[in-house]
């Protein structure tokens, strides 16, 4: 008898396996943190777009991520073109960076706690965090800010 019910059990968790796979990959892709490099691999491979919301000073200093849209949350008109994007994204997440994290994760937070979905923190920012170098020292592409708003989309300038 014990042996009839190991093998039932060996083959309910053979035929569980698949829905815990897949619900292990959708969990992958709803995680609200990532880090530099999740989020430049993500723009790589189409799957998100990034927002950076820091200050044009920011911008100018450092460059823009290759690929990000840069939204600044310090100017007027920022929700509007935060959520425009994220209708330009469609299903794709919408990750957000700023210099360490901290900005980014305050807004992340304030969109979670309002019902809005699909947005992700890069926790590590452009310049590093105690969760990880940031875009910068992980060598990751960057543009001069002139490059970064000529390549916005229309309905987000």
């Amino acid at each position: 008898m014990t042996r009839f019910l190991d093998r039932r059990l060996v083959l309910l968790g053979l035929s569980a396996a698949p829905l815990w796979l897949a619900a292990s990959r959708a969990l992958a892709q709803s995680r609200a943190i990532w880090s530099a490099k999740e989020a430049h691999d993500a723009l790589l491979g189409d799957t998100a777009r990034v927002i950076d919301v820091r200050s044009r000073a920011e911008w100018q200093e450092t460059g823009v991520g290759a690929g990000v849209w840069p939204i600044s949350m310090h100017e007027d008109g920022f929700a509007e073109r935060l959520f425009a994007a994220k209708v330009l994204a469609g299903a794709r997440e919408a990750g957000l960076i700023c210099a360490t994290g901290g900005r980014s994760a305050a807004l992340l937070d304030t969109l979670t706690r309002s019902g809005h979905a699909g947005f992700a923190n890069v926790s590590e920012g452009m310049l590093g965090s105690p969760r990880g170098p940031g875009w910068l020292a992980a060598g990751l592409p960057v543009v001069p800010l002139d490059t970064a708003l000529a390549s916005l989309p229309d309905d987000l300038r």
